[in-house]
């Protein structure tokens, strides 16, 4: 038998306007039915004579809740004097103080780890306010347990410090708003529903993940929702609604789907004084697979310079010398990149790059033969700077990369050929957009689609199609692991890697019978040449692409 969800109500700081909250809810009640509980985070009471008064009405039973009200405790010196005991009890009827830190387990298993008032300067703390000892005596009992998932609702007072990170921004003075040790309470807790309050603001952020992806088990994912102040006159958002299954009953797989908004965890955001470059959460951990993959071989000293011509870059300490080049009158461009944290092997700068493989060289970009590709004009198209994916891309490297697309297609047209493009952002550090031409006469682009549709469906992987203008980056954030085709006719298809992924994905489909029908060169390790014969394919390769190529034009 299916669970049923509780409804739940969680409402802002209050500050004594009981009356105009309560009939608000009654309103709601006789619209859309009754809720099980209503849960208020921030200042429930307030200071002035009339709180006062609305207050004893409801303290002498006068009035009543017309739901069971949980609050927090007090957020200021002025209203401790309406909590008597700070272990929580029943203020009136339908209204409980939770208490100053704990859980509370209703009889449906729906588990709600609160703490009140905010975070305390000084020692000894203030009556309205919580210490670190809070705030292990309420975590410790739940995470030192090896089943503990996570709390379904977390209740404070204040905000956590970050929880803007990777989202949107809420209106509020970020540099002063929020706790530090509430958001590491939040991490740590792992609530699914974070309610808190005292900033006169609402915001609700995107929901956001619990596990690092690739390296952890799917978790479920965590809303952070802060509510303005009931009846205040900018007419914010104070209370909002939810249905929920306490986790203990939920279908674990039901419980971890991810929404496709998902954003990585605002409070595993690298500081400001970490390298620029470690944008994404899972880049500098991951586990990479060979760099030699493609075309930059670890196993011996390099050599062989690029014996093209056209335009050369600044040296960048590796002896290229400085603008080498045939055209006079070119600028000189400030080319500050952005540098690996430690050895790349597709940093053009690196002294680890297979130079004897560079087709042409740009301002931010390069085109280089892949290694072991799949065709003879099988090639890469790589940022010279260190990013990790295109979603990663400044303004002016996409520019590059899209003349980069244009020149490609046209020389692959004149040699009867259509190209497919994809990149995996998945178990790799450095950008490689791979470029693969497909004979004319071979298959129709839709044929190629139906094959990348078809063969992910077969490992049970769902490809989407995106609109042809969409930005990849309202798809994917920074740190998101994706898999993306684009195609000549312009279509553009893409998964979210969940977990798993097959590294050859993309080789792989190329490589079927319904693409280019060479299935034995779907491993790259295959299709191996010697340094002699990459260094004359390459050299053939860019004889051919050099009248396509718009670094001789510049």
């Amino acid at each position: 038998m299916e669970e049923q969800p509780l409804r739940v109500l969680a409402c802002g700081d209050v500050e004594g306007r009981l009356n105009a909250l309560f009939n608000r809810v009654q309103a709601i009640q006789k619209k859309t039915g009754q809720f099980d509980l209503l849960l208020c985070v921030g200042e429930f009471f307030g200071t002035t004579p009339e709180a006062e008064a609305e207050w004893q009405l409801y303290k002498t039973g006068a009035k009543k809740a017309p739901i069971h009200t949980y609050i927090l405790g007090a957020a200021s010196q002025e209203t401790v004097k309406n909590f008597p005991n700070a272990d929580g009890c029943e203020l009136a009827e339908n209204i409980t103080y939770l208490g100053r830190r704990g859980v509370f387990t209703g009889v449906s298993g729906l588990q709600i780890a609160y703490v009140s008032g905010q975070e305390a300067r000084q020692e000894p703390a203030p009556a309205h306010c919580f210490t670190s000892k809070d705030l292990v005596a309420l975590m410790t009992p739940l995470t030192s347990s090896s089943k503990f998932k996570g709390v379904d609702i977390l209740l404070t007072s204040q905000w956590p410090r970050g929880v803007w990170h990777y989202a949107n921004n809420p209106e509020v003075n970020t540099k002063l708003c929020g706790s530090n040790s509430i958001a590491s309470l939040a991490d740590k807790l792992k609530p699914r529903y974070h309610f808190a309050a005292l900033e006169g603001a609402h915001y609700e952020r995107l929901p956001y993940r619990n596990h690092i992806v690739l390296q952890e088990n799917a978790q479920h994912v965590s809303r952070f929702i802060a509510l303005a102040a009931v009846n205040n006159p900018a007419k914010k958002k104070y209370l909002y609604a939810f249905n929920i299954i306490p986790m203990k009953t939920m279908d674990p797989a039901e419980l971890v789907k991810q929404p496709q908004d998902v954003t990585e965890n605002p409070y595993r955001c690298p500081t400001k004084d970490k390298m620029d470059t470690q944008k994404t959460a899972f880049s500098a951990t991951e586990e990479e697979e060979p760099a030699n993959q493609y075309f930059f071989d670890l196993s011996k000293k390099q050599g062989g310079g690029f014996r093209g011509h056209g335009r050369k870059r600044h040296s960048d300490g590796d002896g290229r010398g400085r603008d080498q080049q045939h055209h006079q009158g070119q600028p000189k461009q400030p080319r500050r990149h952005p540098q690996p944290s430690g050895p790349c092997w597709f940093c053009l700068a690196s002294p680890q790059v297979e130079k004897h493989l560079v087709i042409s060289i740009g301002t931010h970009c390069y085109l280089a033969l892949a290694k072991g590709g799949l065709t003879p004009r099988h090639v890469l198209i790589l940022p010279i700077g260190h990013y990790q994916s295109v979603v990663d891309l400044s303004s002016e490297v996409v520019e590059e990369m899209e003349k980069y697309k244009s020149a490609l297609r046209k020389f692959y047209k004149s040699k009867g050929e259509r190209c497919v493009l994809f990149e995996r952002n998945y178990r790799s550090q450095h950008l490689q957009l791979q470029v693969v031409p497909v004979p004319l006469n071979r298959c129709a682009t839709e044929d190629i689609k139906e094959a990348f549709m078809v063969q992910a469906q077969e490992q049970q992987m769902e490809m989407m199609e995106i609109p042809e203008h969409t930005d990849l980056k309202q798809i994917a954030p920074p740190g998101t692991p994706y898999f993306y085709v684009e195609l000549d006719s312009g279509e553009k298809l893409f998964y979210r890697i969940q977990k798993h992924f097959p590294l050859q994905f993309g080789r792989e489909v190329l490589a079927s019978e319904a693409v280019l029908n060479i299935p034995t060169r779907a491993d790259w390790k295959e299709c191996k040449q010697s340094k002699e014969e990459e260094e004359e394919s390459c050299k053939q390769l860019r004889d051919d692409f050099q009248p396509y190529d718009f670094t001789w034009d510049e």
